[in-house]
């Protein structure tokens, strides 16, 4: 039920994209400001992502570590089509990883990258 949420987002966000006016539409300002500017939302969003983490931590209130988690998510999804990426490849990519576990998966990445 919960995926439903993130696809029915991003298919709204699709739908501002293309047919959304940067005037009134948050997205489409974002894709109309261009790549740079919804790149620099998403390290914003995760840079309180990170403060909010280490409150959290602190005070054991996870009211704002959630909202800037819902956040990050928000801005990572309007970025994917400027990268001509889908939640889709997010998803399918995660898939692929499901019965890795997480240390060989890192391992795999790092060989891959040094060749």
């Amino acid at each position: 039920m919960r995926q439903h949420l993130l696809e029915q987002l991003s298919q709204v966000i699709e739908q501002r994209i293309t047919s959304g006016d940067p005037q009134s539409s948050y997205v489409a300002q974002l894709h109309h400001q261009g790549i740079n500017k919804m790149l620099e939302k998403v390290i914003e969003e995760t840079g309180e992502l990170v403060i909010a983490a280490k409150d959290a931590q602190v005070s054991g209130d996870n009211t704002q570590l959630v909202s800037e988690i819902a956040d990050t998510f928000f801005h990572i999804l309007v970025l994917l089509p400027a990268l001509d990426l889908s939640l889709d490849d997010i998803c399918h990519e995660l898939e692929k990883r499901f019965n890795l576990s997480g240390l060989a998966e890192k391992a795999s990445r790092t060989s891959t990258n040094k060749s």
